[in-house]
């Protein structure tokens, strides 16, 4: 097996990112980063952590104002950041554009990442690296809506053969699409995960428990502050936690709302992905200093395996470590994240048994034989597997 692949992160750049990086930069925090600046740093490797880690617009609004960064370095950080602005408006009128096209068809679509996001809980749409949009729609709708966003001249990443749609859409999670302006610019999702990651996600109550709110002095809808802490947590551990920004981004809503931790940590518990809120929230923790909300508290730190995972994943993600989707390492972890056994078992014989894009591209056959795609997975993932 073939370990994840291992860029060190040297000890001060990492604490002095992780102090300058903080979102709500707090007297205790500041005091903080002027001791860390006191030691020698590699202004250089401090920059590309922030790249990496989606932090540059952060480290920006810090650091500059406080004339902490050092002359040879602002160019950089400024330009860095204007870039950032310069995407931001770019992606927040091009969303609107594209909620009022899908609206006025009778498409509901919720934004809740990007833009929408850095707006609503850092106050400033510049704040947090934006590199796409992503849209929720309802699984009924996804073809309607795959077609009218094809009329704003946004052509699909990855074809789906017309006759392997229908499954695609059971059995997938999202169609990504390119423009004119860039790729990878638009993402539909009408799934949380691809089926295999089983994890049941109630897509028809997020909807019913949507909140409006003002983007860019425009009402939109986006997902309550509960499911979109579900939704992100997700996020970050299908991604193994591998930037700060995602954490940020928990601290911001953990911070900034009254939430309902009740519902949170029962619906986590129905999911099957209470270890992985509760990850979520440590790392959060430890990375950024966000005190666990009192209401759950109790029960996170009572979760020792959340508990081990989060000192393993903390060293992976300090050390740089990143784990390639298609190793089975990484399908490992992902079991081994899952506290219930029915879910790990059900995660393998989905992951060994659903075909997709891959086999439809590997051979094509008639709709009546597609049950044979199945035994296509299974040859492929043998020989991944094989690889290591």
């Amino acid at each position: 097996m073939a370990p994840p692949a291992l860029k060190n992160s040297p000890a001060n750049e990492w604490s002095f990112l992780l102090a300058a990086s903080s979102p709500d930069f707090s007297p205790g925090v500041l005091n903080r980063t002027r001791i860390l600046l006191e030691q020698p740093l590699d202004w250089e490797e401090v920059l590309r952590l922030a790249d990496r880690h989606g932090t540059t617009s952060l480290l920006y609004q810090n650091l500059m104002p406080l004339r902490l960064v050092p002359p040879s370095v602002s160019p950089s950080l400024r330009q860095s950041y204007e870039r950032n602005i310069h995407k931001a408006l770019f992606l927040t009128r091009e969303l609107i554009r594209v909620l009022d096209w899908l609206n006025t068809r009778g498409i509901e679509a919720i934004p809740y990442k990007g833009v929408v996001l850095s707006e609503l809980y850092y106050g400033d749409m510049a704040l947090r690296q934006s590199g796409d949009m992503d849209l929720f729609v309802r699984k009924q709708g996804v073809l309607r809506a795959k077609n009218m966003v094809r009329d704003l001249g946004y052509t699909p990443r990855v074809p789906i053969p017309g006759d392997a749609e229908d499954d695609y859409i059971a059995t997938g999670c999202e169609y990504t699409f390119d423009s004119a302006a860039g790729k990878n610019l638009l993402e539909l999702q009408w799934a949380l995960q691809p089926r295999f990651c089983a994890v049941d996600f109630d897509m028809d109550g997020l909807f019913e428990r949507a909140v409006t709110a003002p983007v860019a002095g425009k009402n939109v809808k986006t997902p309550s502050p509960e499911d979109l802490l579900l939704v992100l947590s997700l996020h970050a551990a299908k991604h193994v936690w591998g930037r700060l920004i995602w954490l940020c981004d928990i601290a911001q809503i953990v911070k900034r709302e009254r939430l309902d931790w009740e519902w949170i940590q029962s619906q986590a518990r129905e999911l099957g992905i209470e270890r992985i809120l509760h990850i979520t929230l440590l790392l959060t923790n430890r990375f950024l200093n966000v005190q666990i909300p009192a209401p759950i508290e109790g029960t996170v730190l009572a979760n020792r395996p959340a508990l081990a995972f989060a000192e393993e994943i903390a060293m992976a993600v300090a050390a740089g470590v990143s784990y390639h989707e298609e190793q089975v390492s990484y399908f490992r972890l992902m079991m081994r994240l899952r506290e219930r056994r029915t879910d790990r078992l059900r995660f393998l014989a989905r992951l060994t048994f659903t075909p997709g894009p891959g086999e439809w591209e590997a051979i094509r056959l008639p709709k009546p034989l597609f049950l044979l795609y199945r035994i296509v997975r299974l040859a492929r993932l043998a020989a991944r597997f094989a690889r290591g």
